[in-house]
């Protein structure tokens, strides 16, 4: 096992070293022999990659803790879908499961109906040399199948933490999303080297921005779900450093998705949209640095080793090579692009679009790189914590979902002021409708119902489009209201799957501006047989009892709960003492429904009979992970629309009309 697990490792070194060469020499000769042994190259790393990682699965499975990784990371008693997923808790796991990932897309992309394409040697050397750099690193720095000295009788087991069902997809699905934006990556550097200025690297890669954006929004709402369930402080996003490295592509990545519909259909901002594919890359690799760099404090990074510095020196070795590209290329890609030709048009508006999701990505970075800097030029290490960044980020993303609303009212080309009021005059009055309503019924917080009328108005734009599309295909094709909604949606499933993601943006709007701001929280001692009173809630605490489970000790208090006066069952906040880690894990306990979640947290004890809970009750949280559901529907019918047919742009234009 041992012999294999290292031969995989070296052996993916020397087949990545080899089909970048055979690459090369394919290109120089114009020898389609040497690039196919490069694709065959390629197909072979995928084997490498896959037989390193099953095997370290089945060594995380059957305990062998001969090997330090499996015996870092498990222990007897752990069950076993967390042995398995142990595998990407450390960092050498973490490396091979990144180069296992990019193996698989590198062998798709290589393999796809366009493996013929010129730019595809380009492609797949830029993608070898990738997977390269992670074989080396764990090669030198982070070798999953390193033996122990010394065979210890049990593991150390897994962080606590890490044993929720939330870190077994949020890792993977965020790995999924890094990994993947290096395929659109490799596709914009190949044509700038082959002074390819169209459109045909976007269409190329598509899909693969998209499946690579669906993956990082699965992994960032899911990763808020875990630390909501997790992490008993009874928030789901604290602007950590990790959390903000994550969010930092999505943002880029975000504005990418938008800005490339202005290239195919106006052939404008082609600078802007490389520039944005490499920002998004190279911010995949800062993430993987800051992670397990060490440099800045994390509830999940790896700071126990020194493969920042490889990162580093690879981040940067990347950004040098992307901006000569760029810039050698720069001359041609100004030249052979168009302006905007009016302000007030969907291309202003998309562009403006992005220049806040790229000022939000700044802001974030700069809130999460400050500490560093801070200590770096003054000697002093100055924390910013999430005060800053909600005071910084609400107003961006405000104007952010103001003109998420506007943007599918405006016009491509030049837009008419007239017939633009005129389409905002529903979703308008939606907005101001929810405002009213909000102060009539005394909700208080002026900004948090400026934000909830912004989004009704968000809302009531997108209702507004499906409406009207609905309509104008009816009276094209006189169908009734369903059909007509099945195949409009259907045939146009790029520009109504971006409508259904940005619904599910809206309904995370509600919920993060509501549980944000008027969520309550109590911290209070109370004895057997007493009460705990919060909003329409009442606790009354029972007992405190222990019991054990595969090995671990349990402290679980019972608690009966009433809403306005009537039984709504029990709830039974925990905490698990494991015999391997020093501190004990908090497990919350929840009631949710569609308006609120009660969140209560087993805070400490005295003695049996007088315990101590944080309450809190968290106003609409259940619309975050709905929301992020409903994205991640959105994209996925985006991702499986087809190529636009001739009836379709006849259905278009008529909508258009309609529209304005």
């Amino acid at each position: 096992m041992y012999l294999i697990g290292n031969i995989s490792i070296y052996l993916g070194i020397v087949i990545s070293l080899y089909g970048i060469i055979a690459n090369i020499v394919g290109i120089k000769k114009k020898s389609s022999k040497w690039l196919e042994s490069a694709r065959g190259a390629v197909l072979s790393l995928a084997f490498v990659a896959s037989i390193a990682s099953f095997l370290l699965l089945y060594l995380l499975g059957t305990s062998q803790f001969q090997y330090k990784y499996v015996a870092s990371y498990t222990n007897e008693s752990l069950p076993m879908a967390y042995k398995l997923t142990a595998f990407w808790a450390g960092n050498a796991g973490s490396l091979l499961l990144w180069a296992f990932l990019l193996a698989l897309y590198g062998a798709m992309v290589v393999f796809s109906k366009e493996k013929k394409n010129p730019m595809m040697p380009y492609v797949s050397s830029i993608l070898m040399v990738n997977i390269l750099f992670f074989f080396t690193v764990m090669a030198l720095n982070a070798n999953p199948f390193e033996m122990t000295d010394k065979i210890p009788a049990d593991g150390k087991g897994l962080n606590p933490m890490l044993q929720n069902p939330g870190m077994i997809l949020h890792p993977v699905t965020l790995y999924m999303g890094y990994v993947g934006l290096a395929v659109p990556f490799a596709f914009g550097i190949a044509a700038l080297i082959l002074k390819r200025m169209d459109s045909e690297w976007i269409k190329l890669t598509r899909r693969w921005t998209l499946l690579a954006w669906l993956f990082l929004t699965l992994g960032n709402v899911i990763g808020g779900w875990w630390a909501y369930l997790e992490l008993g402080w009874g928030g789901y996003w604290a602007w950590d450093p990790v959390e903000n490295a994550s969010f930092l592509p999505w943002l880029t990545v975000s504005a990418f998705l938008h800005s490339v519909m202005i290239q195919e259909r106006k052939n404008m901002l082609k600078t802007w949209n490389v520039s944005l594919i490499i920002l998004s890359y190279i911010l995949t690799l800062f993430g993987t640095f800051l992670v397990r760099s060490g440099i800045l404090t994390s509830v999940h990074a790896f700071g126990d080793s020194n493969l920042g510095t490889y990162f580093l020196v690879f981040m940067a070795f990347m950004m040098l090579f992307s901006l000569y590209v760029v810039m050698t290329r720069y001359g041609l890609i100004k030249k052979d692009s168009s302006p905007i030709e009016a302000y007030f048009s969907k291309e202003s508006s998309f562009l403006l679009n992005n220049l806040i999701l790229v000022a939000a990505a700044f802001a974030v970075f700069w809130g999460t790189m400050y500490p560093l800097i801070s200590e770096t030029f003054t000697g002093t290490k100055v924390n910013v914590g999430a005060p800053y960044f909600n005071k910084v980020m609400a107003p961006i993303l405000l104007v952010l979902i103001v003109l998420m609303g506007i943007c599918p009212l405006i016009a491509w080309q030049k837009a008419v002021f007239e017939k633009f009021m005129k389409n905002m005059l529903w979703p308008l009055a939606m907005g101001v409708a929810t405002a009213i309503i909000l102060f009539a019924f005394g909700v208080k917080g002026i900004y948090a119902i400026i934000g909830l009328s912004a989004t009704s108005f968000m809302f009531g734009t997108h209702l507004q489009e499906f409406v009207r599309g609905i309509n104008a295909r009816r009276k094209a094709t006189k169908e009734n209201i369903l059909k007509a909604a099945f195949k409009l949606t259907v045939k146009n499933q790029r520009r109504y799957g971006g409508y259904i993601v940005h619904i599910g943006i809206a309904i995370i709007a509600v919920g993060v501006i509501s549980s944000h701001t008027y969520s309550t929280e109590v911290l209070k001692t109370v004895d057997v047989g007493n009460s705990i009173k919060t909003g329409d809630y009442s606790l009354k605490f029972n007992e405190l009892t222990e019991h054990t489970k595969n090995g671990n000790g349990i402290v679980v208090a019972d608690i009966d709960v009433t809403y306005k006066g009537k039984d709504i069952g029990k709830i039974k906040p925990e905490k698990i003492f494991y015999e391997t880690w020093p501190e004990p894990s908090t497990e919350v306990s929840i009631k949710t429904n569609w308006s609120q979640d009660l969140y209560v947290v087993l805070s400490s004890w005295e003695n049996k009979d007088k315990v101590t809970f944080m309450v809190k009750v968290n106003p609409f949280v259940s619309w975050i992970w709905i929301g992020g559901i409903i994205m991640v529907i959105g994209t996925a019918f985006a991702l499986i629309g087809g190529r636009p047919t001739t009836f379709r742009y006849q259905i278009n234009k008529g909508i258009s009309k309609v529209g304005g």
